[in-house]
């Protein structure tokens, strides 16, 4: 008995040590931005929904048996017909079942958002980077050309870009809304490189002979980002509101595909007599929006220490 003693002392001692010095280890931004975001309710609601959002729009087949794509499953005959046991969320002006077409329709809707989302933050977030830290006649070219795409209204400009392709595809529609909003991540990652450049690790870093892509890249990029991926959270909610908005107007997404902002451009015609083919794909598509903008408001206090 006395002989097992130590060594269940010594792994005991042991222990302690490795949690002391697990603690003893500063915790970085990341780290204590994920905590506090698992203690946000507002976080955790939101993740869930874009994670069924997500899922829906991935794996559409989990949600319905019925292929929105097959003609033969579009009766005239049944057309606007309400809720029932057959069609959960009625069928539209052709007959068509509302929920399969509610549930493929959150593949190109959230596919447009997410392009745009990537596309912006890395013409913004690399053109910002570079204005940012070079300054001079770098930074004043590309701030006044920021400063000209801010000036074109935004329905105009969409409606020129997608005029010139003249087919409405996921694609195209990613391409107008990236060229309208870049310089809006352009801006926040300009003004969070400003800021960082000046600090003592990057001048510290400079003056050991670090070079400029190592600068940028290594030192100010990492603490620089966290307001570009804030910004870039929102976007995506916002960007899926903005393809509802061109399809609504027949500059968007265009039959056969399906989205939900051309769901309810087909619907809206026949609104008083059927209101469900309209209600649903627009309840759908304000709920995504909210959870997203929800999710980039929980990372931004988080991300920031001045709101905790």
């Amino acid at each position: 008995m006395s002989s097992a003693a130590p060594p269940k002392t010594g792994r005991a001692r042991h222990a302690r040590r490795a949690r002391s010095t697990r603690a003893a280890k500063p915790a970085g931004l990341w780290h204590d931005a994920w905590q506090d975001l698992r203690r946000r309710p507002m976080f955790v609601v939101s993740a869930v929904l874009i994670g069924v959002i997500l899922l829906m729009a991935v794996v559409p087949g989990l949600f319905t048996s019925v292929d929105p794509f097959d003609a033969t499953g579009c009766r005239l005959a049944d057309a606007r017909q309400g809720p029932s046991a057959a069609h959960w969320f009625g069928t539209d002006n052709q007959g068509c079942d509302t929920y399969a077409r509610t549930v493929y329709g959150a593949g190109n809707s959230l596919l447009v958002g997410l392009s745009s989302t990537v596309a912006t933050a890395l013409a913004g977030g690399l053109l910002g980077l570079l204005a940012g830290f070079r300054g001079g006649w770098p930074d004043a070219l590309l701030s006044r050309t920021a400063e000209v795409f801010f000036a074109i209204p935004w329905v105009l400009g969409a409606l020129l870009i997608l005029s010139i392709f003249r087919t409405g595809t996921v694609w195209t529609v990613m391409l107008a809304l990236a060229v309208l909003s870049w310089p809006m991540t352009f801006r926040v990652m300009r003004a969070a490189v400003i800021a960082a450049r000046g600090q003592d690790y990057v001048v510290a870093a400079r003056g050991l002979g670090a070079s400029a892509g190592r600068l940028m890249f290594r030192h100010i990029l990492p603490n620089s980002i966290a307001p570009l991926i804030v910004v870039a959270t929102i976007n995506l909610g916002v960007f899926i509101a903005a393809e509802a908005g061109l399809s609504f107007l027949g500059l968007g997404i265009q039959p056969p595909e399906i989205s939900w902002g051309m769901m309810i451009a087909d619907a809206r015609a026949r609104f008083l007599q059927a209101p469900w083919p309209l209600l649903f794909p627009a309840g759908f598509l304000s709920l995504t929006v909210l959870a997203f903008i929800m999710l980039g408001d929980a990372v931004r206090d988080a991300l920031d220490p001045k709101l905790r």
